[in-house]
């Protein structure tokens, strides 16, 4: 599936503001770029960088006033996501180095203390990818999809007992669950064809037998048609705009189109 998305971003401040955005997705496992654009008016010095997740970074000031950003990226995806029910756990001492970091608590997801609910979510299932689709399906079935239950502040352990949120809520009960379970876990930001209402999405991959497996609890199959912006420990990490000064207001327009199946 070949997929174009664009991003558009109106903000205004009321003084200079030097803001990280997080707006140019690269070529990975599963997606393959053809294309990628990214303007600003009025135009300013952007400099790129890769963080420490491997992510593409633009940094920027933005003059007091307003600014216009604007990306798009011409993307090839899968048209589904990979599913292996039967793929066993990876033990922690085979983990890469790379994955370790995925095993700690963080922020919004206090897997340290979620062990208990999650050995009986997944009570019956082996290890491995099993238990991490056992925690996917449990977060859907038991979470209620809904707006203004969550803040900035809400970690995984808020939304179990609030019982409702959104996807990046989601995300992080099942990286929490599964990290609590000595299974890496990590949060993915990005885009999904045909979601509604149009925004960028979250959701969380699991590392087992050896790889990156994609899982999305706001979704009732697996679901392709995905461009992945930015991988974290949790959504601290993958903030699309990032600022470093007085909190400016943002009016933001996002689209995704198919352009060839």
């Amino acid at each position: 599936m070949l997929l174009q998305a664009s991003c558009s971003l109106s903000v205004i401040v009321d003084a200079d503001t030097p803001i990280v955005a997080m707006l140019r997705p690269r070529s990975g496992d599963a997606q393959h770029m053809l294309s990628s654009h990214f303007s600003v008016q009025p135009a300013v010095p952007v400099s790129s960088y890769v963080d420490l997740y491997g992510n593409l970074c633009q940094r920027l000031v933005v003059p007091q006033g307003s600014m216009s950003i604007h990306a798009q990226v011409t993307m090839r995806v899968g048209d589904s996501i990979d599913v292996a029910p039967q793929a066993p756990a990876t033990p922690v001492q085979d983990l890469p180095d790379t994955a370790l970091l995925y095993l700690l608590q963080s922020r919004y997801c206090p897997s340290d203390k979620m062990a208990e609910r999650a050995l009986e979510i997944v009570t019956g299932a082996p290890p491995g990818y099993a238990r991490v689709e056992r925690i996917r399906a449990w977060i859907h079935d038991n979470l209620a999809y809904r707006y203004g239950v969550s803040s900035a502040t809400t970690d995984a352990l808020d939304t179990l007992n609030d019982g409702a949120g959104v996807c990046r809520d989601f995300a992080h009960v099942g990286i929490a669950l599964c990290r609590s379970l000595n299974i890496p876990a990590r949060l993915v930001a990005g885009y999904l064809y045909q979601l509604e209402p149009m925004d960028l999405h979250a959701w969380f991959e699991a590392f087992v037998d050896g790889r990156w497996y994609t899982f999305d609890a706001t979704q009732d199959n697996p679901r392709g048609g995905r461009i992945v912006l930015g991988y974290g420990r949790d959504a601290a990490d993958v903030a699309f705009i990032s600022d470093y000064g007085p909190t400016p207001l943002r009016v933001e327009k996002m689209w995704v189109e198919v352009l060839e199946r």
